[in-house]
Order: structure tokens, then sequence, then C-alpha cells
């Protein structure tokens, strides 16, 4: 199948063209409009036909691996902002697995709801990340549950080309250089036979929306390496070569395999459209069973 653009909407693209004298005002005073509106939606929807309040929803947590560059925290900052534009009134939250603040143990802490959904930050199942996130989860003391990591989906696949076109991708490519393109799909090591398994079918996915071959390789950990699968295709008569970095956040993976692009190399994933989306369709479709909470504390 090809991923279809159907998942986006008017607004994940920027206004084209000059505005009108008075443009700016109107389309400010629209955008305010909208934020009204929906945040009134959302209060009208917690009210039942007979005039009831239904419950509040669970709040939002999303839960991220935490890094030593910069660039990683302030990209999950401004993927959380995009997701709150998204759904105004939903209470979301971050926690990092480590190396950044807030901790994800003292988020879960300081909730002050009857229920909450962790969305991990992660591109495909395994490791011990998301076993920290799952104990995480369960040593709350509020009900907790957590959602499927965010790969494989198909719009990771329209992330995945939107960051490849920003690089120089043509959108549109002759026979002869369709003949000569390929890329090199560069993710973390995976973890377990489920992680790579995920990566492939996400290179299966994005060889389909480009017309040419997508090859999986890794930044570490497993094999084939970047520069490896890289070498790889050229000999195969494959004489450009992008990589494609798939990569929720800046880092020195993504850094090291941008390195190994012998033509283009697109910026990781971040704080694109797509994996806000992506983030509250998993938060709405996470199972209803709840993670077993820690026993409160009494005080004698």
């Amino acid at each position: 199948m090809t991923a279809s653009l159907s998942f986006f909407d008017e607004s994940d693209h920027r206004r084209s063209g000059g505005l009108p004298p008075g443009g700016a005002h109107l389309d400010s005073a629209a955008h305010l409009m909208n934020r009204i509106g929906s945040q009134l939606a959302g209060q009208l929807s917690r009210v039942s036909l007979d005039g009831r309040r239904r419950p509040a929803p669970p709040e939002l947590v999303l839960a991220a691996h935490g890094s030593r560059d910069p660039r990683a925290a302030a990209t999950v900052r401004t993927l959380l902002d995009r997701v709150r534009e998204l759904r105004p009134g939903l209470p979301v939250h971050l926690g990092h697995i480590g190396l950044n603040e807030p901790l994800l143990s003292d988020t879960l802490a300081a909730l002050r709801c009857d229920e909450a959904v962790l969305v991990p930050l992660l591109l495909g199942h395994g490791g011990p990340v998301e076993r920290d996130i799952t104990e995480s989860a369960a040593g709350a003391r509020v009900r907790t549950r957590v959602a499927d990591p965010l790969g494989p989906h198909p719009l990771l696949v329209e992330a995945l080309y939107e960051r490849l076109v920003e690089s120089g991708w043509r959108t549109r490519l002759s026979e002869a250089e369709r003949r000569g393109s390929g890329v090199v799909l560069a993710a973390a090591g995976p973890r377990d036979p489920e992680s790579a398994a995920g990566t492939r079918a996400t290179a299966r996915l994005l060889a389909e929306r480009l017309g040419v071959p997508v090859v999986p390789a890794y930044a570490c950990a497993a094999t084939p390496d970047v520069r490896t699968a890289v070498r790889a295709m050229i000999a195969r008569g494959r004489h450009r070569v992008a990589v494609a970095a798939y990569f929720t956040t800046p880092g020195g993976s993504a850094t090291r395999s941008a390195e190994a692009a012998p033509w283009l190399a697109s910026a990781p994933l971040g704080a694109h459209p797509a994996l806000a989306r992506l983030i509250l369709h998993r938060y709405d479709h996470t199972p209803t069973t709840s993670t077993p909470t820690a026993p409160k504390l009494t005080t004698a």
C-alpha cells in the first residue's frame, strides 16, 4: 500500500503568498476564534445529554528518552506544544527517563488526576527504555496505561518523506533519476527482533512512497551500519544515495548517520506535525486496561 496524505489537514500547511492590508490582523483574529471554539467544544464534550458532567479524560504524559544534546530537549518541548495546540484542554505533561528534567518519576509523582496515559517517544518496541517506562507507570500513584510506541505507522512515513524533501529530495523524478537513486533509513540499533521488524516495515512503506529502494541501517549495535549500507547501494548502481534520519530528536547517532551520506541527509523527525498527531492517535487508541498502581502510603 502507499501511505496517503489523507492523514494531514489544512492546518499542517503554511499559508502561501502575501497578505492583503489588514490580513495579518484578520488571520490572528481567526486563529484566536478557532482556539476559543476548540476550547469551548472540549468543555461541552465533558457534559452528557442529561446535563451531568462526564469524567475528565486521562491526562497525557509523553515519556522521552533524554539526551545530553540540548537540541533534543528543546525539540521535545516544541513537539509537546504542538500536541497541546491540537488538543486544547487536554493536560499534557513531559517526563524523561534520564539526563533531562523533568524526570518521568517526578512527573508521575506530581500528577493530581485519576488516570494518565503514557505515550513513549520511541519508534519501536523493546529495550531498557521501554521497560523503564512500563516500570515507572506501574509505580505511579494514579491509574496508568502505556500506549504503543510510535512506529511503524504511515504518519511516520509522511514525516520521513517531508524531511527528505526539505533536504533537497525532488518530489518528481525522471525514470533515469529513479533508477540511480536510493535511500538508507538510518535508525538506532534495534534491541530486539520486534524493533528490527518495525524498522524494516517502515523502510518498505517509505520505498513505496518514494518509488526507489530503501534499506534499513543502524547507527550502533546492529548491522549493517549506515556507511556499509551506503557503499552497498552505490555498488548496485545507485549513485544518488540519501540518508533518512529515523530518529525522533537530534543527537550523536543522527549526526554520525548524516556524515555518512554521500548526497542528501534529512533532519530527524523532530517536532513534525505528523508526530504530534501520531502521539494523540496512540493516546486515543491505548487499551483501557490500567497498569497496577503502587500501594499508597498511609500515615499513622
